[in-house]
């Protein structure tokens, strides 16, 4: 509903703000007015285009020679934006302390400034008249918004040229722009004719590949990895999906594709190619701290290109449990090798083997394994996984002492629609493995598979809001919960599932003290976070989470039990993810002695 509105920004600061700088201004506190008879929606419009909204909420006030310039720039941008909205007689007025802005000469700027109104006359709200726009490729669709006696937004008539020559370019025509537009406002009416003439261009098709700059890796396997269909109709999804490939392999630092001119056969387009290499080596380290699970360190060594062909080897390490009440130190060494391109473009191979000691509360672990597979990247953000393993291990919990080896057949997807993946906002993550397996010895035959679920939806935008929830199931099918391997079966507490509740503190109990406790073959959790951002790098963080632990192979919730907790938390902003702190305390069901619990940490939660 339009209406006379005024939005106020105004950010205090203390005295000492107030500092003489060097050029003879003042910086002060500035109180930003927009008046006008606008809706809220063109209100919202000119607060995130305007500089002088922006000098508002940095961190240090700006002095009077700044708030000139933006003041002055503001008249551009205030028009553009009313513009934008359809109002092409719009009369804007930018008064400093009641002095027209424009009015000021900048070298010679007020001492100070404290005061500034924008006020804003839309004046008529113009539709599209005449909306030509010619030649159309057959299966483009122009946007519905560029139509006569629709509102005449400027981006309208832009998204419209942005859909006409996309088509062009999707249908091979690598070449095509924008030949003329000619737009007339005609006042009388308050009706916008436009015209636009797009050049197609000739149909092309891929040259060959031109490798510009030094690498250490081949030109041939920069080829494979690149894999440009030379010969093929023009694609821009086929440049792009060639860049792409390049970046995931991790070894170039920098990956650009160049469209050429058109070969004068009229008919091939040279692409070239132009990378920069990552340093051959990398290392890195993290840590986790919890009250109860105690200090987790973490590192890793990575050489990139190592035999010349993009291939890549990580070795990494961890050991949890430092000064923890958890039982023992665990311990994890792994080695991973991964060669890009080895089956096609889009597939690559992988081999890995673990060395891996759990000494937990309720069971001990020393395990070996090793698997070998291929990983197939269907999209940047859909991968799905398929490889063949082996693994061994000894075992002690409260039925006793077991030794087992397996054969497994792990198959796996992951997509990763999260806007970020250290501090997502928006979207969803989704992984799941199923490993099939056969019992060599100590066990039976069976199915292990774990489904990891997040979602996240963010709400507001100068103070955001977050929403994040979590799904998480495990389950083992096949051997009897007295056969199954300790290591296979299931626990709820602790960072990773219900915090507040003590560390893997509920299971199954199997015997007459409440400490026989085994894990169970089901695992259900489900966590929900309210994140709440401030204007700064501080966040705050409510959370509840809920687990249950069942005898039964899927988790119906027929022999289990649940626990739950909940908490609150502070996140600080870091450019390699948010700090997190989080206190947490049991809800329901307590499993553990302990009334609280803290987790310190570097990421989300989840």
């Amino acid at each position: 509903m339009a209406g006379k509105m005024t939005m106020r920004r105004t950010k205090w600061r203390t005295a000492l703000s107030a500092l003489f700088i060097a050029s003879g201004t003042w910086a002060a506190a500035l109180d930003v007015t927009i008046t006008g008879d606008l809706s809220e929606e063109l209100v919202e419009a000119v607060q995130g285009g305007s500089l002088l909204i922006e000098l508002t909420e940095a961190e240090e006030p700006a002095d009077a020679r700044d708030i000139v310039s933006a003041a002055q720039a503001d008249y551009r941008r205030v028009i553009a934006i009313m513009y934008d909205n359809g109002y092409f007689g719009p009369e804007i007025s930018i008064k400093l302390d009641r002095k027209e802005a424009a009015d000021i000469v900048p070298v010679t700027p007020p001492s100070s400034v404290n005061v500034a109104v924008i006020d804003v006359k839309k004046g008529k709200l113009f539709r599209f008249g005449r909306t030509d726009i010619a030649p159309v490729q057959k299966q483009t669709e122009v946007p519905e918004s560029y139509r006569t006696g629709e509102t005449a937004k400027v981006s309208a008539a832009q998204a419209a040229t942005r859909a006409v020559v996309n088509g062009w370019r999707d249908a091979g025509h690598a070449k095509a722009e924008v030949a003329e537009q000619k737009i007339v406002a005609r006042h009388d009416a308050a009706r916008l004719d436009v015209d636009i003439t797009v050049t197609p261009g000739p149909k092309v098709r891929f040259g060959a590949l031109e490798i510009e700059g030094e690498s250490a890796v081949s030109r041939e396997r920069i080829l494979e990895i690149a894999a440009l269909p030379e010969g093929d109709v023009y694609s821009p999804e086929e440049i792009k999906d060639a860049a792409e490939r390049l970046r995931r392999t991790g070894t170039f630092r920098a990956v650009a594709l160049i469209e050429g001119e058109v070969a004068p056969d009229g008919e091939t387009l040279p692409i070239q190619l132009r990378v920069a290499d990552n340093k051959p080596r990398r290392f890195g380290f993290g840590g986790e701290l919890a009250t109860i699970e105690g200090l987790t360190l973490s590192g890793f060594w990575l050489h990139r290109n190592i035999f010349g062909g993009a291939e890549r080897l990580r070795f990494e390490g961890e050991v949890s449990g430092i000064g923890g009440e958890t039982g023992g130190l665990n311990y994890l060494l792994r080695t991973r090798f991964d060669r890009p391109a080895t089956f096609n473009e889009d597939t690559n191979f992988y081999g890995l083997a673990e060395i891996e000691q759990e000494d937990e509360p309720n069971y001990f672990s020393r395990q070996t394994s090793v698997e070998a597979g291929i990983e197939r990247f269907a999209t940047d953000r859909r991968t799905y996984r398929f490889g063949l393993g082996f693994r061994r291990a000894i075992t002690e919990d409260a039925l006793g002492d077991s030794d087992y080896t397996l054969f497994s057949i792990p198959v796996g997807l992951t997509f990763d629609y999260r806007d970020n993946e250290f501090d997502a906002l928006r979207g969803y993550y989704l992984d799941t493995t199923v490993s099939p397996f056969h019992a060599i010895s100590g066990t039976d035959d069976g199915i292990y598979s774990e489904i990891d679920l997040r979602g996240y939806q963010t709400f507001g935008t100068s103070r955001p809001t977050t929403l994040a929830l979590r799904l998480q199931i495990g389950s083992l099918a096949g051997p009897s919960l007295e056969n199954a391997p300790a290591d296979l079966l299931f626990y709820s507490g602790g960072g990773g599932t219900v915090r507040g509740q003590d560390y893997q503190s509920l299971g199954v109990q199997v015997g007459p003290d409440e400490d026989d406790i085994i894990g169970g073959r089901s695992f259900l959790g489900l966590s929900a976070e309210v994140r709440m951002r401030t204007a700064g790098d501080l966040g705050f963080v409510a959370f509840a989470d809920a687990g249950y632990i069942g005898r039964e192979a899927f988790p119906d919730g027929s022999a289990g039990e649940w626990h739950s907790g909940a908490g609150l938390g502070v996140r600080y902003a870091t450019p390699i993810g948010p700090i997190r702190f989080d206190i947490a305390v049991p809800t329901s069901n307590q499993t553990g002695d302990n009334d609280f619990q803290l987790y310190f940490g570097i990421g989300q939660a989840f």
